[in-house]
């Protein structure tokens, strides 16, 4: 059973632990911190998601993080949210974060579309962080997981997820990106790691390059990541009738990947638009 909630009343909180309860599916429209609030500590065994990309996506939702504020706001926003994300998952569980990098504006309040890839233009952009250039790589994965850590997190690994048919880019001085990261953190220094759930070539055991072409689904935005990457994740971290959270929902992939292999799913999303997309995809 799926259990869609959108309004905050004051029989959302009753309505999410009786959901949780009975094992029900649970999409949550609105922000992630607000939303996760309702939840019960330590329901989660494995976290999966991407969060938004500073400066790189409009997601066209009220309240979205990523595209207007300062960069230190956006990791202070993130970081935030994982606090409530820490609560709700169990201490042997497992976050899993895809986060991608991007360039400085150069203090231009927005993006031009590129030839290749229409989709990169904006409308607004937010300025060139303090103490960067022009043109300068930001870092922002790096940024983020080092607050992670500030803030308690133990980091386990940076997984390298090559992309090898990745979007073109008319840039001519610099090799064209390929790769994001994927950051492991855990609650506890002791956590569910099934080291046999996945195993790479050859039947050896999975190094931290995976090598995964990227996947798009139809009427979701462009940023969707593949199930193949969430396979992963969600096998080696839990087990079948263990909850699944991605608080960044969009699409749903995360959650649609969960069902398939038996486990059940909290998935948070601060666009109403795709609701329907992400009911549709797990009926």
């Amino acid at each position: 059973m799926i259990a869609t909630i959108e309004h905050h009343t004051p029989e959302r909180r009753q309505a999410i632990r009786q959901a949780v309860a009975h094992r029900n599916d649970l999409v949550l429209i609105g922000d992630a911190a607000a939303t996760l609030v309702n939840v019960p500590s330590e329901t989660v065994q494995t976290v999966v998601t991407s969060p938004p990309y500073w400066s790189l996506r409009d997601y066209d939702a009220d309240g979205q993080i990523g595209m207007d504020e300062p960069l230190p706001v956006f990791i202070k926003s993130l970081v935030g949210i994982f606090a409530e994300v820490h609560r709700v998952l169990a201490e042997d569980g497992t976050v899993w974060v895809n986060i991608g990098d991007s360039y400085t504006s150069g203090n231009r309040g927005w993006r031009a579309p590129d030839r290749k890839n229409a989709a990169r233009a904006m409308t607004s952009r937010p300025p060139t962080p303090e103490g960067l250039k022009e043109k300068d790589l930001i870092g922002v994965p790096w940024r983020f997981a080092l607050a992670m850590q500030d803030a308690g997190w133990w980091l386990r690994s940076d997984i390298i997820w090559y992309k090898p048919n990745c979007q073109p880019e008319s840039v001519r001085d610099r090799p064209t990106r390929s790769h994001e990261h994927i950051f492991l953190f855990t609650k506890s220094e002791q956590y569910r790691y099934d080291v046999d759930a996945v195993k790479g070539p050859n039947g050896r055991r999975l190094r931290d390059v995976w090598d995964i072409n990227t996947v798009g689904y139809a009427g979701a935005h462009f940023a969707t990541f593949p199930p193949e990457l969430v396979r992963r994740c969600i096998l080696i971290g839990s087990q079948p009738n263990d909850y699944v959270l991605d608080p960044f929902l969009g699409s749903g992939t995360t959650a649609e990947v969960a069902r398939e292999h038996g486990r059940h799913v909290i998935g948070c999303e601060v666009n109403p638009a795709y609701k329907d997309l992400v009911t549709a995809r797990l009926a």
